[in-house]
């Protein structure tokens, strides 16, 4: 049973967020950073943030050109041109919030490697896709790189050429999320881990958040769950997906520096430090990766350690050291949801696997719903 201290002090709040990822505390500050008087609290049902936000690979990209080819037919082209704007300002953001040295931001630029006997029509649209973006980045962010397999030492039987994206970056993730949780604490804001939510009830004055031990009193609240939404809203859409990840020992002499994508994005790596981060593979067992459990897919696993030792370091010896997954969620399209619930509730959900991008930039346009 609370205390009637207890019950005063922690139970209610002007917002409260349910999410301690990406995007809840980026909408936690920017609520205190507009409003330094409201209260807020974050809720988060894992002792860590869950799902991807400190399990993602690192990669502060805004999107290989077959990507943006496949999404410019799925979208169109200007709902693809502000999923990119909105990407790119989401980046932003987060560097302009935390500093670039904090979270080890480094600009590398990102290469799409195509291989031996792989569509490459989409090529012909690297000029209309550089056009179409250059309001945004004032340049052609793509071009052609004939010799990146040489260069980066990669298996030149399999890679026959890259496209090389100058604006995509990479961060340390566990640094980047220590650095938003202390800046997110430091304006004053309440992080309660451990604290899974359980039932939402809104009432005319308030919304009720019930977790397993102590109910919650909001009078807004902002759902940032992510794969984890339909076990609260069961009826909202999105698919969860699952991406395994491993990272390697120390490699001597790496050539490796930026980050890297083949097989229509599926597949992609970077290197930390002098260390290979290889994820991808979802596309081998999609119905198996369709999920909100944690694990390994050693049918994946496996697949990347091939890719591993026939493309990226044909002649290196490597040993990897550690293997985890996150959990990602997907939509029809690659819109996210940010929209109100209620007079009181709203959500910004469905990242598609670009949450470092989008996180802080959705959080900005969730918070704003809230505005007068």
């Amino acid at each position: 049973m609370l205390s009637f201290w207890e019950k005063n002090t922690f139970c209610n709040y002007d917002y409260i967020i349910i999410g301690a990822g990406i995007t809840g505390l980026s909408a936690a500050c920017e609520i205190k950073e507009k409003q330094p008087n409201k209260s807020v609290l974050v809720l988060e049902q894992g002792l860590l943030p869950s799902g991807a936000s400190t399990k993602n690979a690192g990669f502060a990209c805004i999107g290989s050109l077959s990507e943006n080819c496949a999404d410019i037919n799925l979208m169109g082209e200007d709902a693809f041109i502000q999923l990119v704007l909105n990407r790119w300002q989401g980046l932003q953001i987060l560097r302009n919030r935390l500093g670039d040295s904090p979270i080890s931001f480094e600009s590398y630029g990102g290469y799409e490697l195509l291989l031996q006997n792989q569509n490459t029509a989409f090529l012909d649209q690297i000029n209309h896709v550089n056009q179409l973006l250059f309001p945004i980045f004032n340049a052609p962010i793509f071009s052609l790189q004939t010799h990146a397999a040489k260069q980066f030492g990669l298996n030149q039987n399999m890679v026959k050429t890259a496209i090389k994206n100058e604006v995509e970056a990479q961060l340390d993730t566990g640094k980047m999320m220590q650095a938003l949780i202390t800046y997110t604490q430091k304006l004053g804001v309440n992080i309660l881990t451990g604290a899974k939510v359980l039932h939402l009830q809104e009432n005319p004055e308030n919304v009720l958040v019930q977790t397993e031990k102590i109910d919650f009193k909001a009078k807004q609240l902002l759902l940032c769950t992510n794969a984890f939404t339909q076990e609260l809203l069961p009826n909202i859409e999105l698919e969860s997906g699952r991406g395994q990840v491993l990272v390697t020992g120390p490699i001597p002499n790496l050539k490796i520096k930026g980050i890297f994508f083949f097989d229509e994005g599926y597949y992609y790596f970077r290197n930390f430090e002098n260390r290979i981060i290889f994820g991808g593979g979802r596309n081998l067992d999609f119905t198996a990766e369709n999920t909100t459990e944690f694990g390994s897919n050693q049918k994946i696993l496996d697949a990347l350690h091939y890719y591993l030792k026939e493309i990226i370091l044909p002649e290196t010896p490597f040993k990897v050291e550690h293997n985890w997954s996150g959990i990602m969620a997907f939509g029809s399209d690659k819109t996210p949801i940010v929209k109100r619930i209620s007079e009181r509730q709203s959500m910004a959900v469905r990242l598609n696997g670009m949450g470092v991008a989008l996180g802080s930039k959705l959080a900005k346009d969730l918070v704003a719903l809230h505005e007068d």
